[in-house]
């Protein structure tokens, strides 16, 4: 076969043989060859890299390039020859738009289509062809332009789209919705979907783990998707819906919840009050555009891209920006890749040490934070690939776990992360928090990529030498704490909770700052006399409860893990106080509204040493009289699909089921058959879809199950229970 060529590198493998190069002429080839290697069981070292990805990595260019080269204008665009590329620094301002479409229930009908930005408010909408001029929101304007047809308002808002040219379109669920329906509406017109930039088409590509989910490849411009960023960016929501998120950040949303009441609003909007459902549909992209204002979101995908090499709108791939940091200074380490084998990998992250704990109302409790303990652990023990495959030609390598040893002299991830930690700390002194939000992110990802199936550095002494050095970081520093004489009554991954007891609140911040101060120092002279290493592990003290509660496992005695609750000092003004939930259920959506908010009301009073004997009455009373009944919904996430929940079906599975029956007989389509989100209401006759409710509240169900488990986790410490309360009149209820 002609058109490749082998040359011997300078370059070894991590068994220090040598390796040779295989070049090629084409994409084509490259990608031919390498699968018949892949076949014939070749091992090819770091053949999964797209060459375009491999040109770039290895100048260091993740986004901005500076361009050397001739230039010449051609028929609507200009032709670079370049002669060199270079890595820059640049932020562009990029234009954005946000779009949202209206269409009927079943998404088989479009109604309209709407794109909003700082000058641009129009909705293009399928009625008759006449516009209007709206009044919206603060005396600004909506232009509604009527179209006769689906085709022509897809052909106007492409137009419309290709007029304003933005580099990023936004949207909520836009790539699986949004882009998915009008690409269906246009294969069933027979139109293309040109909206990238020169009139090109999307491309579309089908998610490996998914047959519903798609990504959109549109040229010359970004989609970004504000479920999808606001995951990567580590947001956390009961759930993601535009309605509940937009609640949360603008304290605004939709004005209609329910998803059947709202498919029939809207359809009769568009039959009878079009102007209405033009604001409906606008209103959507505005917030959508005001949470990516307010949150930063476009800066933070752009700072994300700038570190990392991904694309503006990549939102996983963090094994590919692990590579883009690490394989370039890998080849100038004089080194190659090791093959990525899946077929022989399994589980082999032991965790994060959680102590047991010590149950009880507790006075005083502050939490001592390791500051990104698995960063500081990779950088203090050079717990890194290339400085694990080298540490053998070394007489003094530095001991890690399950045998690793990890080489002093060559390291390439703790001199990226301490490169990084040092642009962190940058980012906040000038306060540029989506900066250091996304260092933080990569910074903390690379230990979870480093376990990860499909990561080419995949060893379990890589990760055992983080976690378990981890767990030893633990253990000595509770050892040291208790030593200095206070008790550690829990401790989880990178923290300890130390009890303090009955001090003034000036002295609770002394004690916390000696107690960092003397851990960190002891670490130092530790490190250095043990393993003649300089510690870059760093302890500090935020937090102070002046109430805290550790509860018990239910049905023992013994305290619970990762389960707590505690009333916050404000250290910069003590009289100050916040309740703090972590894994109760307060801070579940699986628990009913009305049993998340007794529980934070029934710990405030106790913690602040209030009455609470007649609140819980109350709440009981006012429960069995039904004034409750939108406290009372329960909302659980169906993580199969519906068909295989067969044995034990549980209460949302039942309603979810019940729900498809009754959906079924009105004609209308699934909604649970592919698994999702349920709410619902317990029942007499058991558990049954909120929407479509007809039994009766089992009242007895909420008292039961949902108050009693919550007050007698924190009434044992009281010696009281809710049936003593009662005074054992529950079951009259």
């Amino acid at each position: 076969m002609a058109g490749w060529r082998i040359a011997a590198t300078q370059l070894k493998n991590f068994d220090t043989e040598p390796m040779s190069a295989l070049y090629l002429k084409s994409q084509r080839k490259l990608f031919d060859v390498r699968d018949r290697l892949i076949q014939k069981d070749i091992r090819v070292s770091e053949a999964d890299l797209k060459p375009t990805d491999r040109f770039l990595m290895e100048r260091f260019i993740t986004a901005a390039v500076t361009v050397e080269g001739s230039l010449e204008k051609n028929a609507g665009f200009s032709d670079i020859k370049p002669k060199d590329l270079s890595a820059a620094v640049y932020r562009p301002q990029l234009r954005a738009v946000s779009i949202d479409i209206e269409t009927d229930y079943q998404a088989s009908t479009l109604y309209s289509i709407a794109i909003y930005s700082d000058d641009v408010s129009i909705v293009y909408m399928v009625g008759p062809t006449e516009d209007f001029i709206l009044e919206i929101e603060n005396g600004n304007k909506l232009e509604l332009c009527q179209l006769s047809s689906e085709r022509e308002v897809i052909s106007a808002f492409v137009a419309k789209i290709a007029d304003i040219d933005p580099d990023v379109i936004m949207g909520w669920n836009i790539v699986n919705f949004d882009l998915r329906c009008l690409q269906d509406f246009c294969d069933r017109l027979r139109m293309p979907l040109l909206l990238g930039r020169n009139s090109e088409a999307i491309g579309w590509r089908k998610a490996r783990d998914s047959n519903d989910r798609y990504y959109a490849l549109l040229p010359g411009r970004a989609v970004l998707d504000g479920i999808e960023l606001m995951r990567s960016a580590t947001y956390q929501f009961e759930n993601f819906s535009l309605e509940y998120v937009s609640r949360q950040l603008l304290d605004r949303g939709k004005l209609v919840e329910d998803v059947d009441q709202r498919g029939a609003e809207i359809t009769e909007l568009f039959s009878n009050a079009k102007p209405a459902l033009a604001r409906y549909n606008l209103e959507d992209c505005r917030l959508v555009w005001d949470i990516f204002q307010k949150e930063a979101l476009i800066s933070f995908a752009m700072e994300r891209s700038l570190l990392t090499g991904l694309e503006l709108d990549r939102y996983g791939g963090s094994v590919a920006a692990f590579d883009f940091l690490y394989l370039p200074r890998l080849h100038r380490k004089g080194f190659v890749a090791p093959f990525v084998d899946q077929s022989t990998v399994s589980n082999v992250s032991p965790g994060g040490y959680v102590m047991g704990s010590v149950p009880g109302i507790h006075q005083n409790v502050i939490v001592l934070d390791f500051k990104s303990l698995y960063p500081s652990i990779i950088r203090t023990f050079h717990v890194d690939p290339l400085a694990l495959a080298v540490a053998g030609s070394e007489e003094n390598p530095i001991e890690g776990y399950d045998g690793g040893k990890f080489s002093r002299e060559e390291f390439i991830l703790p001199e990226l992360i301490s490169t990084l930690w040092a642009a962190r700390d940058k980012a906040k002194a000038s306060k540029n928090a989506v900066l250091s939000q996304a260092i933080k992110i990569i910074m903390n990802s690379f230990y979870g990529i480093l376990g990860t199936v499909g990561c080419r550095f995949l060893d379990s002494r890589l990760v055992s030498s983080i976690t378990k050095r981890g767990h030893e970081i633990l253990i000595q520093s509770k050892n040291f704490i208790e030593d200095a004489g206070y008790q550690v009554i829990y401790g989880d991954t990178d923290s300890v909770f130390v009890l303090l007891g009955s001090v003034p609140n000036e002295q609770v911040q002394v004690i916390g700052n000696d107690l960092t101060a003397q851990l960190n120092e002891w670490w130092t002279k530790r490190l250095r006399e043990k393993y003649d290493i300089d510690s870059f592990l760093e302890m500090e003290f935020e937090t102070h409860f002046s109430k805290f509660l550790m509860p018990t496992v239910r049905g023992s005695d013994a305290g619970s893990k990762k389960r707590y609750a505690g009333l916050v000092v404000d250290s910069y003004n003590p009289d100050n106080s916040r309740l703090l939930f972590k894994g109760l259920e307060s801070v579940r959506s699986d628990w009913s509204p009305l049993a998340r908010e007794f529980q934070k009301e029934l710990y405030r009073r106790i913690f602040l040493e209030e009455p609470y004997e007649d609140y819980i009455k109350q709440v009981v009373q006012q429960l069995s009289d039904g004034i409750f009944e939108q406290e009372l919904i329960l909302r659980k996430r169906l993580r199969r699909k519906l068909k295989d929940y067969v044995k034990n079906i549980p209460p949302h599975a039942q309603a979810a089921r019940k729900a498809e029956d009754i959906r079924r007989e009105r004609g209308l389509p699934s909604l649970y058959q592919s698994g999702g989100w349920i709410e619902y209401i317990m029942t007499i006759n058991g558990a049954e879809p909120r929407q479509y409710r007809e039994s009766a509240i089992d009242y007895e169900f909420y008292i039961e199950r949902q108050l009693v488990p919550i007050a007698d986790s924190i009434l044992v410490f009281e010696e009281s229970s809710m049936d003593k309360i009662l005074n054992n009149q529950i079951g009259l209820f």
